[in-house]
């Protein structure tokens, strides 16, 4: 059964400068309730500043925003951010020094009777698992920790939508990424909807149900991580998203042909995401995990670094021309720096864009 919609934007538009370039451009989008969308994308891509109209914190020069059905800004409507039924969390916890981590969580409670505040604080603090720390001070915690407080605080009052504002960027990698996955869990648990902006692409696709990628004010594509991993829609989706290679490519016949070899691309241009233009040239997009290396004497290609990565290696070759490009590959056979190796592919995963399509 699909849950009901809570979100729904319909060309939302924000311009703050005399430029008149948006930094949100008609923006559309619903989301159904329990879900957790991620806005993803470079620094300046709006993200951000969405995230704001969402929260009331600015407001649209056009377009509608409507949260749990109800419509909260735009065609002359406007509700503040306090009544809105939001909870927030910031890049920089925003909690109170002077609290306690209870006197915290408590704080958006404050309507309610003592005695069931004091349950759903307790609620709240067992659900991100902090029992026990109730009575400490912000500045006796971890940036982990700290976290969590805010979460708790964010989700105590059973908001309609939990918005998270790059919440894991000031974090240490190992705790972000433990708290990403708990994160995640504990909305779940919650059936909480929540919408996370972030430009940590391994980020987006680990914490995401969809994903928004943004570019200069506009949604480049809109879908579930596995949607956007492997149907970019875009040159610049499969570029920032991916971290895949792109050589210069031109076709002959059915292949495309490259300085590393020639490829059968299978899917038909019909549906390509960005068609090859009437030049019959492109830009082949080849994931670092689909290529195939051959050590081979004869071979142009040279390996010119490598890296271990823990479950695999990522090996850094360089063309004839001078051009590098990435491959990583698993298993226990090590391939030296500066072996000549051919290359192969998953054909199937290939993609071509457009030479147009770059940026």
């Amino acid at each position: 059964m699909n849950e009901p919609e809570i979100l729904r934007l319909e060309s939302v538009t924000k311009t703050f400068d005399a430029s008149g370039y948006p930094a949100v451009n008609r923006v559309s989008l619903n989301l159904p309730k329990g879900e957790i969308l991620t806005l993803l994308g470079p620094s300046g891509c709006g993200k951000t500043t969405l995230l704001r109209l969402l929260a009331g914190f600015e407001k649209p020069d056009a377009g509608v925003i409507e949260i749990g059905g109800r419509q909260v800004a735009g065609g002359g409507v406007w509700i503040p951010p306090e009544h809105r039924q939001l909870g927030m969390v910031f890049q920089e916890y925003a909690l109170f020094p002077h609290l306690t981590v209870a006197e915290n969580v408590a704080f958006g409670l404050k309507k309610q009777q003592k005695q069931r505040i004091q349950q759903e604080v307790t609620e709240a603090i067992a659900l991100v698992g902090l029992e026990g720390l109730s009575k400490r001070y912000p500045h006796q915690l971890s940036g982990g920790q700290r976290q969590r407080v805010a979460l708790a605080r964010a989700i105590a009052p059973a908001p309609a939508i939990v918005l998270l504002d790059e919440p894991l960027s000031n974090l240490d990698v190992q705790v972000r990424l433990y708290l990403r996955e708990e994160i995640r869990k504990i909305l779940k648990s919650t059936n909480t909807t929540a919408i996370f902006v972030t430009h940590d692409q391994e980020e987006a696709l680990a914490i995401s149900d969809r994903i928004a990628v943004m570019k200069k004010g506009r949604i480049e594509q809109f879908g579930t991580p596995e949607e956007i991993y492997e149907e970019p829609a875009s040159r610049f989706v499969a570029g920032f998203v991916t971290q895949a290679n792109f050589l210069p490519a031109r076709r002959i016949g059915k292949l495309w042909e490259t300085e590393v070899g020639s490829f059968a691309v299978e899917v038909p241009q019909a549906v390509m995401p960005e068609p090859v233009d009437t030049s019959n040239e492109g830009e082949l997009m080849i994931r670092e995990e689909d290529l195939i290396l051959k050590p081979d004497e004869t071979g142009e290609v040279v390996i010119r670094d490598r890296q271990f990565l823990g479950r695999e290696h990522r090996y850094c070759l360089m063309t004839p021309s001078g051009l590098e490009f990435h491959a990583r590959i698993s298993g226990e056979s090590l391939l030296a720096i500066g072996t000549r190796v051919q290359v192969a592919a998953i054909e199937e995963r290939l993609r071509v864009f457009a030479m147009k399509g770059v940026g």
